[in-house]
């Protein structure tokens, strides 16, 4: 019974269900208006942030890497598009575009230098972020002159509706976002690759994956879905240039907390159930009267029971 459970949760998250149901029950107990509409559609717009900015976090560490730039790719989209498209009035369309070609630039250099020269990546992500987040400081020098598009700030509304379902249209993004995803590590080749990569970078290569192209990859759209995340936290934070700084860790958290690791085991869907476990989790602890020491302690421990789950797992790469 115990090792078909295991099995189980192997393959699906259950464990992370359980949990997310308990707390939700425990927090509608115990908290006026926590199932209230409003604050659901609240709690799902702000795992939406997070699970899309874990989204490439997600792919790093299925390839072996830890990306740790992505708060300055969020300080990026959100400084360009309030600064180019609100205080010099460029189209938005030309802001965004200038931005995300930054970040693909960004990204593929660093999964080309943590690739090629065998380097640690978190070392080479923690340099991009401050050379990006010292960029953006001295560029606006410190104070941020223009305003998101009004239909920036409704978007990422949790009180906006999607034609009018009772859905903020961030959360429609999110799901059609993770479904996209999950088709292309599961039915493609690119999914395969990625897999076979974090499984066994050396085995991959002498089977003619292409691992220096996946590492540029994933690095690549982690930093591309960072400067969107960037883009969407200025029109529902007006611009706070200090809204990125928790999802250098809460990113690695929720994938971390969702079941996947280094090795290639896991998936998206598992970084969706872990961004909604800790979105639930926080306003839990927050409408408790928890301070937010108390909080990153909570989540420190919660990381260490669930690496120490993982860790008597055997990895894929002993298994080939």
């Amino acid at each position: 019974m115990s090792r078909t459970l295991a099995a189980l949760q192997r393959r699906y998250p259950l464990l992370q269900l359980l949990a997310l149901l308990a707390l939700f029950s425990y927090g509608a107990a115990t908290l006026d208006g926590f199932a209230s509409r409003l604050n659901i559609n609240a709690m799902l717009v702000l795992a939406a942030f997070l699970g899309l900015a874990a989204l490439g976090q997600t792919l790093v560490i299925l390839v072996g890497g830890i990306d740790l730039s992505i708060p300055g790719y969020i300080l990026l989209g959100g400084t360009m598009i309030v600064q180019l498209a609100g205080a010099s009035q460029w189209p938005f369309a030309a802001a965004l575009a200038y931005a995300l070609a930054i970040a693909l630039a960004g990204g593929v250099f660093t999964g080309w230098i943590c690739h090629r020269f065998r380097v640690e990546s978190m070392i080479v992500t923690l340099a991009i972020d401050a050379i990006l987040v010292g960029a953006m400081q001295g560029w606006i020098g410190g104070v941020l002159t223009g305003t998101p598009p009004e239909w920036l700030t409704g978007f990422a509304s949790p009180s906006a509706t999607t034609f009018g379902i009772g859905i903020p249209p961030l959360v429609v993004l999110w799901v059609l976002v993770a479904v996209a995803v999950a088709i292309v590590l599961h039915r493609t080749v690119w999914g395969r690759w990625i897999y076979a990569t974090g499984s066994n970078r050396r085995a991959a290569d002498l089977s003619l994956v292409p691992t220096r192209r996946m590492w540029m990859g994933c690095f690549a759209v982690s930093a591309v879905c960072s400067t969107l995340v960037g883009v969407l936290l200025a029109g529902f934070a007006s611009g706070d240039q200090s809204a990125g700084h928790a999802y250098m860790f809460q990113s690695l958290i929720a994938v971390i907390v969702g079941g996947t690791a280094l090795g290639a085991r896991g998936d998206y869907w598992r970084t969706v159930v872990g961004a909604l476990l800790l979105t639930v989790l926080t306003t839990v602890l927050i409408g408790n009267g928890y301070s937010e020491a108390k909080q990153q302690i909570l989540f420190g421990v919660v990381v260490l029971v669930v690496v120490g789950a993982y860790a008597r797992d055997p990895r894929l790469r002993d298994l080939i």
